[in-house]
């Protein structure tokens, strides 16, 4: 009865003449909570509603404007309204509040506020913004011109770089700076693989990047303050990376096929040669990691180390399977990628009323409220949309469904446009499940998860005249849905060359990212697209990788002394497994709880890091002693050690791989086994002398743990303790062939928490392959 006197009220509310509005009642932005239940019957949709609602206030010089409509952060819109309307507006039946929207300061990569980075406190405050620190980002070259690189009021550049600035016909000396300290190319060996010279009229033989990818991740890792930065209006704000002081040297390693070990090396070796602090590698194998000696970038790595420098690397974007993390090596800190709390939700408006939430970045004319014809791209030639392949009598003034695979996401657009097509939804297959990931589309297009691309089908299959639109809302950043979340994409364990130890490390943003660009490529990449751009929104664990390199630079310059692996040990131990709502972090790809196995030791948490309390460290002679504990002989070391070694070089091997003293526990009990003991030894690096802690164990269903002693009591600063944890089973009788468990251990002074995680897999009647 009170929705029929509500809906009655609504309508009379439209047929009562109302008054100009004064010409001086200058329009600003409201946004405006609305009751989800109150929705008349009469409107198919909540945008529908909300347009006529707009439509029925006072008239106004100045039109009003719908926003963005919100279903998930909010139930609501925003609109560009008169002060008068406004007022109008809030006796509506079903409104619950209208409120001044508001500028506030966000950064683009939103990445540093979601990381907890704040200006004068932290670790941003004591590391001094990452300032005198180098950070080598070995990638497609850079692009010098964006506002990403500008060096205002960065000091000298530190005397501790010996490195330089190649120059050529496009990149002058000009192109380096107090920011861009440093940049090379390196094509030796791509240009052997090209049996010629580079075709200079393709691609620069300069550093300068024409791809993209390494601009993308330079300006993330240590990009200078930009204000007004965007994509299109999308991520609109002050972009900066995460050591904003720090400098970058710029290795070009990556050509149009590819990037080739030889020229890997050769930027590592010169890296290491320049003076870098960190080496940020977005590079990685494809398929599975391959044997450690036989691994260019493990081995260029395990020498970057040795020299004190923290090489920070991709896991890799083959996810969602397992033991498809590449970049293994313990010496190396691997990162995965997760989302953060900002979309760009484009939704999916059927005939039938139903909507589901989609993701875009498309900027041109959008469809409107009007519905057009909706089919399937497998019924017009190709369920893939590949280029040519669809159909255009079928296609022509409709929006076609696309599955996700075969080709570019983007590409799907222009093939729908080739064909006649006026938008297009892209759906996500199994293996990428709820995955949403932002294209700046070249037509009206949204990407949908799985689910929703199953319903979007059956309701095209189901229904005589199918119908869609597409909702364009824009950038919304906001508790819902809860992040971070993994990316489905993003590889993950368990490490297939050495089960004991967990990989990836970490998991970091790589999500929908904004960093500058490439003056040469399109945001897409496609050579249909003529856009150019200063600023780019792209995923990937490329993406994800520079930014714990910069969050390493910070580190770095907080704590000089600090060897990689304790800056590694600092990053993994102070990680956080909950999302922003007090849940497990997800993984995209299943809707399930992540593991250990996903995410490593859990997403990085800057401020924590600048304060560990404990950190296990390591150093060659350790990581040595790993290899010769998994088979490895003198003859296999060498490349490692660069010296022929003597045959009791393995004297002094670790008892099992799981012995190294790594931040993380993986434990596999094969048929055998009954019980696995791990040993490690902390560094109290707190500032508290006599600093005590105690174990608190978590101990994964079917595992039994002890830890021996269970409190460490220091009696100085920098003191260094052992401690023996012994993983017992009782759950031998296991009737499937793996199974697999998750737990932690704890240390706590009461201060810091020092946190490691467990990860157990049982295994009966197979054997670890080896790849």
């Amino acid at each position: 009865m009170a929705m029929a006197i509500s809906f009655i009220f609504f309508l009379s509310l439209l047929l009562i003449p109302f008054s100009s509005s004064s010409s001086s009642d200058c329009p600003q932005n409201f946004i405006i909570h609305v009751s989800k239940s109150h929705k008349p019957s009469l409107f198919s949709s909540h945008h529908h509603w909300y347009s006529s609602i707009l439509h029925s206030l006072p008239p106004s010089p100045h039109p009003t404007k719908l926003l963005y409509t919100y279903q998930l952060s909010i139930n609501g819109f925003s609109a560009r309204l008169t002060s008068s309307q406004a007022n109008k507006l809030k006796h509506f039946p079903g409104i619950l509040s209208v409120i001044p929207d508001q500028a506030r300061q966000i950064h683009t990569t939103r990445t540093p506020h979601f990381l907890g980075l704040s200006d004068g406190v932290g670790l941003w405050q004591n590391s001094h913004y990452g300032d005198g620190i180098i950070i080598g980002v070995l990638d497609t070259g850079i692009w010098p011109e964006r506002p990403s690189f500008l060096d205002s009021g960065l000091p000298p550049v530190p005397n501790t770089w010996k490195g330089t600035c190649e120059t050529g016909p496009d990149f002058p000396a000009s192109a380096c700076n107090r920011k861009i300290i440093g940049a090379r190319a390196f094509y030796k060996g791509y240009e052997s693989y090209l049996e010629g010279p580079i075709d200079e009229m393709k691609e620069s033989k300069s550093p300068r990047d024409t791809e993209g990818h390494g601009t993308h991740t330079a300006s993330t890792a240590a990009g200078s303050m930009v204000s007004n930065a965007s994509l299109f209006e999308f991520a609109y704000g002050e972009a900066r990376g995460m050591a904003t002081n720090a400098r970058i040297a710029a290795y070009k390693i990556c050509w149009k096929m590819g990037c080739f070990d030889s020229d890997i090396l050769a930027a590592m070796d010169q890296a290491i040669a320049d003076g870098v602090d960190v080496i940020s590698l977005s590079v990685g194998a494809t398929g599975y990691a391959p044997q450690y000696d036989h691994d260019s970038i493990a081995i260029g790595a395990f020498g970057a180390a040795n020299h004190g420098i923290v090489v920070s690397c991709s896991a890799g974007n083959s996810g969602p399977g397992p033991s498809t993390t590449v970049n293994i090596a313990p010496w190396i800190l691997t990162v995965g990628a997760s989302t953060i709390d900002r979309e760009f939700p484009a939704d999916v408006v059927l005939g039938d009323g139903r909507i589901f939430g989609g993701v875009s970045l498309y900027s041109g004319e959008p469809l409107g409220d009007s519905k057009l014809p909706l089919v399937y791209g497998g019924d017009c030639g190709d369920r893939y949309c590949h280029m040519g392949s669809l159909n255009s009598s079928k296609v022509e003034g409709k929006i076609v469904v696309c599955e996700r695979g075969g080709n570019a996401r983007v590409e799907k657009g222009g093939a729908v446009k080739l064909a006649g097509g006026l938008g297009m939804i892209l759906e996500n297959t199994a293996d990428n499940g709820e995955e949403l990931i932002s294209d700046a589309h070249l037509i009206p297009a949204t990407m949908v998860g799985e689910a929703a691309g199953n319903k979007i089908l059956e309701y095209i299959k189901t229904t005589q005249f199918p119908t869609a639109t597409i909702s364009f809302r824009g950038t919304v950043i906001g508790p819902s849905p809860p992040a971070p979340k993994v990316a489905a994409f993003s590889s993950r364990g368990p490490n297939h060359l050495t089960p004991e130890i967990l990989k990836p490390d970490v998991i970091a943003p790589g999500v929908n990212i904004l960093a500058g660009w490439t003056g040469a490529a399109a945001p897409t990449d496609l050579d249909i697209d003529p856009r150019r751009v200063d600023f780019n929104i792209i995923s990937g664990t490329s993406m994800s990788c520079p930014h714990v390199s910069g969050l390493a630079a910070l580190l770095k310059k907080a704590y000089p002394n600090w060897s990689p692996a304790a800056i590694k040990s600092a990053l993994m131990t102070t990680a956080y497994n909950l999302d922003n709502s007090g849940h497990t972090i997800n993984d995209l790809a299943t809707g399930e709880e992540a593991s250990p196995f996903i995410f490593g030791a859990g997403h990085v948490d800057p401020n924590r890091a600048l304060n560990p309390g404990l950190v296990y460290d390591t150093d060659s002679s350790d990581y040595i002693a790993f290899l010769c504990s998994i088979g490895y002989d003198s003859k296999r070391i060498e490349v490692f050690v660069r010296e022929p070694n003597s045959s009791d070089v393995c004297a002094t091997k670790l008892a099992t791989p799981g012995d190294l003293n790594y931040p993380s526990f993986s434990v596999v009990f094969n048929s055998n086994d009954h019980v696995v003991k791990y040993r490690r030894k902390v560094k109290n690096v707190g500032t508290s002398a006599g600093a005590v802690y105690e174990a608190k164990v978590n101990a994964p269903p079917g595992v039994k743990i002890s830890v021996s002693p269970s409190k460490l009591e220091f009696s100085a600063v920098n003191q260094t303790l052992s401690y023996e944890v012994s993983f017992a089973s009782d759950s031998l009788g296991l009737s499937s062939v793996e199974s697999q468990g998750f737990g932690s251990i704890e240390w706590s002074d009461g201060v810091h928490l020092v946190r490691s995680p467990i990860a157990v897999r049982w295994i009966q009647g197979v054997q670890e392959e080896s790849f």
